[in-house]
């Protein structure tokens, strides 16, 4: 936990910070956008808040997470006078959003009451735990993380697209460009995949469970083949992927390492760490073989000797 906090701070602080300050200064349309953004995000988590307050439920960021992007980019790059770069860029922001929205909406996620729909099961898990079963508590915990940081961290791996504009090679698309859109896209595909092969398994699990049929390869209860046989959160590990090429694209115009556009990748690597910690937790509660299955299959990257 420790470990954790101290790796948050310097995320947070440390990194935009040194970065920034050995950096370029902001120009005027970046320093525009951002100006605008403060509101924008400001609203979207006063939204989010709210609804999931008076409705219960506090999944109201996991409905936005795919398609406020899409307007945060767009937003950037009309603003940035639609550069032919940050115009790139955009489209595989929402082609990433449009996959990931249909995912989320086959599952239950949205509704035609916009505030009800599918509930991350991790909450209600989270919700009885000590501490976090007291009422005023949870509401904090949905302020400041489940809405708060969840949505600043939305914005912040968006960011890259801002540091493109008004670069002097935001309106030239180079062969590196093209290679880092593959890149992007490939992710997209990937975790299309993966997710397809959870949804397949799970549908038919169920399917076996309600008519009463034997399980059989189901009965350890989660997926194991496929992509998930070479990592056990591959739909992570590509969602990652995504966002890290899409920090490259400031490297390639900026020619800076470390921008200070970095900082919505590394946090996202530390919610993904985490996140996958809490499922992995819970799964282990529930299957038996999990645990063997943690033992002989890597999280993240494939083929690694470090598997837990």
């Amino acid at each position: 936990m420790l470990g954790t906090v101290i790796l948050l701070i310097m995320t947070v602080v440390v990194v935009p910070l040194v970065s920034f300050f050995y950096g370029e200064p902001l120009s005027t349309t970046q320093e525009l956008i951002m100006h605008d953004m403060i509101y924008i995000v400001g609203g979207v988590i006063a939204y989010c808040f709210v609804v999931g307050e008076i409705s219960g439920n506090t999944s109201q960021t996991d409905k936005l997470w795919s398609i406020v992007p899409i307007g945060y980019v767009w937003y950037a790059t009309w603003l940035a006078g639609m550069p032919d770069k940050m115009i790139l860029m955009s489209v595989l922001v929402t082609i990433w959003g449009i996959r990931l929205t249909y995912n989320f909406g086959r599952r239950g996620g949205y509704s035609w009451k916009f505030w009800d729909g599918e509930e991350d099961y991790r909450w209600d898990v989270l919700r009885q735990k000590p501490g976090f079963n007291n009422r005023f508590v949870w509401a904090l915990f949905n302020l400041f993380f489940i809405s708060g940081y969840q949505h600043v961290l939305i914005f912040l791996f968006t960011v890259p697209i801002i540091a493109i504009a008004g670069a002097s090679s935001a309106n030239e698309i180079t062969l590196i460009d093209w290679g880092l859109a593959i890149l992007m896209f490939g992710a997209v595909v990937l975790e299309y995949i993966a997710d397809q092969q959870q949804y397949d398994f799970q549908t038919e699990k169920y399917r076996r469970i309600n008519a009463g049929e034997d399980l059989g390869e189901y009965s350890h209860g989660f997926v194991r083949t496929g992509l998930w046989g070479i990592m056990r959160h591959p739909n992570y590990a590509m969602e990652q992927l995504v966002w890290v090429a899409f920090y490259l694209f400031t490297i390639q115009t900026t020619g800076q390492w470390l921008h200070w556009s970095i900082t919505g990748v590394l946090l996202l690597f530390i919610l993904f760490k985490s996140s996958s910690d809490f499922s992995e937790d819970i799964t282990a509660g529930k299957y038996s073989e999990y645990k063997e299955y943690q033992r002989t299959v890597p999280r993240f990257v494939p083929w690694t000797k470090f598997k837990k």
